[in-house]
């Protein structure tokens, strides 16, 4: 599991919002990135992808370092899901019915036509505005503020009243988008109970304040209307997949272990829990505790479970690395590779660790690596950063500056990548796919330097 800053993040702004909280700039946030994880999004959100029309793969799922519990969209076919909804997440089907929730307003365009709900608003703030500099001017100093007041009022009701309408759409696409998936939605009727008591808890009233002020319908509202909806489905009392909760479990450890301190970790998933999930969450634990031979007896108890685990192979091979013993990593981390058919994100720990050796003779295996790496998912800096280190080994610099541009517009880097660019667009041959490329780099970090510079 690493973190990073892929490129669709970073021109983002949070534009919509599944659950309780303000939305938030995306790219305050650091994206988390694991390929067992990713892998899991995409099975996981397939057959509702495909319920709402869309071609496989055409929706991803973007895991953000956040603790609160939340997602949303922004723009884009993406679906944002912070770390703390997984944590509060107890099975597979909560998140699939968030993920249906937010597809929804994808489908909706809630995020283009947001200004469908900001245009009518600024109308009535502008004419109090007006209205109440007429009062004033009259003589009348209390009765233009009062106006001016009211009017504001009357603007930010439009746009509240504007929003839960696009969130009461997108509850009501998410039912149908689960029930042609088949799949209950039972998770997301539980997944609305856990926000509900945490309302309780905090001590929400509901008032007619807190229902005018609120950028959602109220929550008893949702759950009532949802469960409604969703016990009349065929797909109601359908069981889980046993298979991909499974697979939940396994990510929500990785996910404690990652982030969580370790001691925590370890009073989660103590020494006598022998199941995969708590495997993984203490090797991560331990592994951030620089106690290594205990990471590497939890990746062993995990490969003793099932040798075949690419997961397990590529959490040993990541241990090993990190402890300074590249030459052992390399086998687990390419049987890894080879059991997920070249993932990109495991095939650069692979280049890494073949670089990380210094032996020239495992270099042509790491430039092979890597270059099909960056070829399935370009918005992979330390991919590309790795493969400059290759080109630069074998005296390419032009390529070298290359890879450096893709990696620096990735980490938004942008007169970094500007100067790598113009410097691999003067060397390489013109007319190549290379200069091309480079080309692109240095027109795309121009023209963001550029609305940067407007947007202060």
């Amino acid at each position: 599991m690493t973190r990073s800053q892929p490129r669709r993040i970073g021109r983002a702004l949070a534009a919509s919002l599944a659950l309780l909280l303000a939305p938030v700039p995306a790219a305050a946030q650091s994206v988390l990135r694991d390929a067992e994880t990713e892998a899991f999004f995409q099975d996981m959100a397939a057959p509702i992808v495909a319920a709402a029309g869309f071609t496989p793969h055409a929706v991803d799922v973007v895991l953000l370092n956040e603790p609160s519990i939340n997602a949303f969209v922004a723009g884009g076919q993406a679906v944002y899901i912070q770390s703390g909804l997984i944590n509060a997440a107890d099975n597979a089907q909560e998140v699939q019915g968030v993920f249906a929730h937010e597809l929804g307003h994808i489908t909706g365009g809630h995020v283009i036509r947001g200004d469908e709900g900001g245009k009518p608003a600024t109308g009535i703030t502008l004419l109090s505005l007006l209205l109440g500099a007429a009062a004033a001017a009259a003589g009348a100093g209390d009765a233009g503020m009062g106006i001016l007041m009211a009017g504001q009022q009357a603007a930010l009701g439009k746009y509240l009243a504007f929003s839960r309408a696009q969130e009461s759409s997108a509850d009501a696409a998410s039912v149908g988008f689960l029930s042609k998936a088949g799949i209950s939605g039972k998770g997301s009727v539980d997944f609305f109970k856990k926000l509900q008591n945490m309302e309780f808890r905090y001590g929400f009233k509901r008032d007619a304040d807190a229902e005018f002020y609120s950028t959602h319908p109220m929550t008893a509202d949702r759950l009532t209307t949802l469960q409604d909806s969703f016990s009349q489905d065929p797909a109601w009392n359908k069981p889980a997949d046993p298979a991909l909760q499974a697979r939940f479990l396994r990510v929500k450890a990785k996910l404690v272990g990652y982030l969580a301190e370790p001691a925590a970790t370890l009073a989660a998933y103590p020494e006598w829990m022998q199941d995969a999930p708590a495997h993984l969450a203490r090797a991560y634990a331990f592994h951030k505790e620089a106690l290594m031979d205990k990471a590497l007896a939890e990746t062993d108890a995990l490969l003793k479970l099932d040798p075949n685990d690419p997961y397990a192979l590529e959490i040993k091979g990541q241990v090993l690395l990190e402890s300074g013993r590249p030459k052992d990593a390399i086998e687990p981390l390419r049987r890894a590779t080879e059991l997920t058919r070249n993932t990109p994100l495991i095939a650069t720990t692979l280049g890494h660790a073949l670089l990380a050796t210094e032996d020239k003779a495992n270099f042509p295996e790491a430039e092979r690596v890597l270059k099909t790496a960056v070829a399935r998912d370009r918005d992979n800096p330390f991919a590309w950063y790795q493969l400059g280190v290759v080109y630069e080994a074998e005296g390419d610099i032009p390529r070298a500056r290359l890879a450096s541009a893709e990696q620096q517009l990735g980490e938004l880097q942008l007169p970094e990548a500007l100067r790598s660019a113009e410097a691999a667009e003067a060397a390489l041959p013109k007319g190549s796919p290379d200069w091309l490329r480079a080309q692109d780099i240095a027109m795309s970090a121009r023209a963001m330097i550029e609305r940067m510079k407007k947007s202060r």
